[in-house]
């Protein structure tokens, strides 16, 4: 496996998420990503809470990193579905993706979004497809 630091260098080029959102890289492992997001008031809605879109970036990151690094097929998402489950009073968000099932043609990813306390703030399930590197 790569080193932490090809993950980093390889995903910049997600401007998205890497400098507009403010996304890093902590932790890969084979099919397993660790990612986190420190939160700024560019992330919250107009009542203060961390924006659903934010959260989805954050888990859609996750899932792309433990997809598609160092792997011989690319992955893109097929379905994201988010079940938001709690607001958090926290100033940084991790999104933990493991996969559940590979198969051939698809793959199965859950990404579990926590805050700096461990309170669960999302799950956000994926369905990819495996397809060949441009």
């Amino acid at each position: 496996m790569r080193s932490l630091q090809e993950a980093r260098e390889e995903f910049s080029k997600d401007l998205y998420a890497t400098k507009l959102s403010g996304i890093e890289i902590d932790k890969i492992g084979e099919d397993y990503a660790l990612c986190s997001m420190k939160l700024t008031d560019d992330h919250r809605n107009a009542y203060g809470g961390v924006m659903g879109g934010a959260i989805y970036t954050l888990a859609d990151f996750a899932f792309a990193v433990a997809s598609n690094f160092d792997k011989e097929k690319a992955t893109v998402s097929l379905v994201g579905q988010a079940s938001f489950m709690a607001a958090t009073k926290g100033q940084i968000l991790y999104a933990e993706a493991r996969l559940i099932k590979d198969g051939r043609s698809n793959c199965f990813y859950e990404v579990t979004l926590r805050d700096e306390f461990d309170k669960t703030i999302a799950v956000v399930n994926f369905t990819g497809a495996h397809v060949d590197r441009k």
